[in-house]
C-alpha cells in the first residue's frame, strides 16, 4: 500500500475572458437579471455565508452547504461543508474543483478554469475538519459518498450556472473527479484529471519499483539512493537530533508508535518525495541533495531528508489532519509499497509502512479491493468527455488511468520531464493544443476558428500572478 508521500499540487491556473463567440468580454461581477449573486446562493436551501472577499472581476464567497452525513439515508444527521465560489459570469462555463482534502480560502483559479475564463466551484473533502460531521461515523467516507456530496453541491447550483460544467482536481483531487465521474457520469460536461494514482490492484506494486529504477538519470539516482541509506546507517545519532527536535516542538508519536517508526517512515519517503516535487536540475543542488553522501556531516543529511520530506510528517500532529486520507488509503484507495535495493536489510526494521499505521487505532478499517477495481473498469469501458494528464518524473503516474475500447473522446497524455505539478500547459505542443481545443468544446465555448482548427487552441483567461501562480504545494499527502 502506499502510505507516507504526501504532497498534493496544486497547478498554475489562468483565466481570462471570452465569449462563446470568441468576443472579449468585462469581467463583471453581476448575475443575470435583477438579483444580486450573493442572493441567488444564499436562496438555495441549507446554504449560509461565512465570507466574502473581494477580487478584481470576480466575488468570492466562503460558504457553508449543509449535507447529509448519508446520502443513502438522509434522516440520519447531516454536517456543514465548507464550499468556495469564484464568481465570474453566469453566462460562463463552470468548473467544478476539489482537491479532495481541505478547501483553500483564498481566491484561486486552476488551470481549466483559466482554459474556459469561467467560473469555479470549490469543494472541500468531507471528514477533512471543519467539514466533519460530529460525531464522525467514520464508514461514511468512501467514494461513493464523496461522489454523491458533489451531485448534490451540482443540482443545486446549477439552477444558478446552467452553462456546461467541467470537474477536475489533481492527485487525490483527480481521482475524487474520476470516482464522480463514475457515480455520476451524466452531471459533468467533461473531466480534467490531473495525476491521479490508480492502484487497481492494491498487493501488485511492481510499476512503482520499475519507474524508480529508470527515472531521471543514473547519477541523480544514485546521488539520492546515497543519502537515504546514510540517513539509516547513521539512525542513532540522526535520532537523537530527531528526539530532541520533537521535544523542542511537543511531537508525539502514539498514532505511528515510536519515534524509531517515524523517523524511517520520513526517511524511506525521501527519493519519492524528491522526484514528486522536484524537478531533476534539482539533482544538482548541493545544498539539498549531498553530494558525498558518505562524506557529509550529520546536519547535511538531516538538512536534505527534512527538506525534501519533512521530519514532522509522522507526528501525531503531522498526521492528525491527514487522518481522513489515510482512512481512505486503508479501506479503499489502497497505497503503494516499494523496495529499496540501494539499502542492506539489515538497515530496514520496519519497510514501507500500510497506511493502517497512520490512523489511530480507536478508528477501525477494513480494505475493500474492489472498489478501485469498479472504478477502472468503468473508466476503460466507459469514459467520455475525460482527460488524464499525467507527469513523466512523477512517481504516482506509474500506475495511471487507462483507456480501452468502450472510452469515448478521452485522452491519456504526459508531460515530459514533469512531476506531481504536471498540467496541460506543460505538454508538447500538439498535445497542449488538442488538450485546450478538447477542454474548449467540452465547456461549449470553443470558437469556430478552434473547431475547424484545433491546432490553434489558447487559454481564454489572461494570467493573473495572484491567482493562477502554483507550483506544487507541499500539502503533506499525495
Amino acid at each position: 500500500m502506499r502510505k507516507a508521500l504526501r504532497w498534493l499540487l496544486a497547478f498554475t491556473v489562468l483565466i481570462g475572458t471570452l465569449s462563446t463567440a470568441g468576443a472579449a468580454t468585462a469581467a463583471e461581477p453581476e448575475a443575470t437579471g435583477t438579483t444580486d449573486i450573493k442572493e441567488q446562493l444564499l436562496s438555495i436551501p441549507g446554504m449560509s455565508l461565512i465570507e466574502e472577499k473581494p477580487y478584481t472581476g470576480y466575488r468570492f464567497f466562503v460558504l457553508n452547504y449543509t449535507q447529509p452525513v448519508d446520502h443513502r439515508n438522509p434522516s440520519k444527521g447531516t454536517f456543514q461543508q465548507r464550499i468556495t465560489v469564484l464568481h465570474k459570469d453566469v453566462s460562463r462555463p463552470t468548473v467544478f474543483y476539489t482537491s479532495g482534502y481541505n478547501v483553500s480560502t483564498t481566491p484561486s483559479r486552476r488551470e481549466p478554469a483559466q482554459i474556459v475564463d469561467g467560473n469555479q466551484i470549490s469543494m472541500e473533502y468531507r471528514f477533512f475538519t471543519p467539514s466533519r460531521p460530529a460525531p464522525a461515523d467514520w464508514t461514511k467516507l468512501d467514494i461513493w459518498q464523496a461522489a454523491s456530496d458533489q451531485h448534490r453541491i451540482f443540482k443545486a447550483l446549477k439552477k444558478i450556472y446552467d452553462r456546461n460544467w467541467i470537474s477536475t482536481g489533481g492527485s487525490k483531487g483527480g481521482m475524487t473527479a474520476t470516482y464522480y465521474e463514475r457515480f455520476y457520469p451524466k452531471d459533468m460536461d467533461g473531466v480534467v484529471a490531473y495525476v491521479a494514482p490508480n492502484d487497481v490492484v492494491n498487493d501488485e506494486d511492481s510499476a512503482y519499483d520499475r519507474f524508480f529504477a529508470g527515472v531521471g538519470t543514473k547519477e541523480c539516482r544514485d546521488r539520492l539512493n546515497a543519502v537515504q541509506r546514510e540517513a539509516l546507517v547513521r539512525r542513532e545519532p540522526l535520532e537523537k537530533k530527531y528526539a530532541a527536535y520533537a521535544a523542542e516542538n511537543n511531537y508525539t508519536f502514539r498514532t505511528v508508535g515510536s519515534l524509531d517508526k517515524a523517523y524511517e517512515a520520513v526517511v524511506l519517503d525521501y527519493v519519492w518525495g524528491f522526484w514528486q516535487y522536484n524537478q531533476l536540475e534539482n539533482c544538482g543542488d548541493d545544498t539539498l541533495i549531498p553530494p558525498d553522501a558518505k562524506n557529509a556531516t550529520d546536519d547535511q543529511i538531516w538538512a536534505s531528508i527534512d527538506t525534501v520530506g519533512g521530519f514532522a510528517s509522522y507526528t501525531d500532529q503531522g498526521l492528525e489532519p491527514y487522518t481522513p486520507y489515510y482512512y481512505q488509503a486503508a479501506t479503499q484507495l489502497g497505497a503503494p509499497t516499494i523496495h529499496f535495493p540501494h539499502i542492506e536489510r539489515k538497515y530496514i526494521r520496519y519497510g514501507y509502512q500500510p497506511p493502517r499505521n497512520f490512523v489511530p487505532s480507536d478508528i477501525p478499517t477494513r480494505f475493500q479491493p474492489w472498489a478501485m477495481r469498479d472504478v477502472d473498469t468503468w473508466v476503460k469501458h466507459n469514459a467520455r468527455h475525460m482527460l488524464f494528464v499525467y507527469g513523466q518524473n512523477d512517481p504516482w503516474g506509474a500506475e495511471p488511468f487507462r483507456l480501452g475500447k468502450g472510452a469515448q473522446d478521452s485522452y491519456v497524455l504526459t508531460a515530459p520531464g514533469a512531476n506531481h505539478g504536471a498540467r496541460v500547459a506543460g505538454l508538447v505542443e500538439d498535445e497542449k493544443a488538442l488538450a485546450t481545443a478538447r477542454i474548449l468544446e467540452w465547456a461549449g465555448v470553443a470558437s469556430t476558428s478552434v473547431q475547424e482548427n484545433p491546432s490553434t487552441a489558447k487559454p481564454l483567461a489572461k494570467f493573473d500572478a495572484r491567482l493562477d501562480e502554483r507550483g506544487v504545494e507541499r500539502t503533506l499527502r499525495p
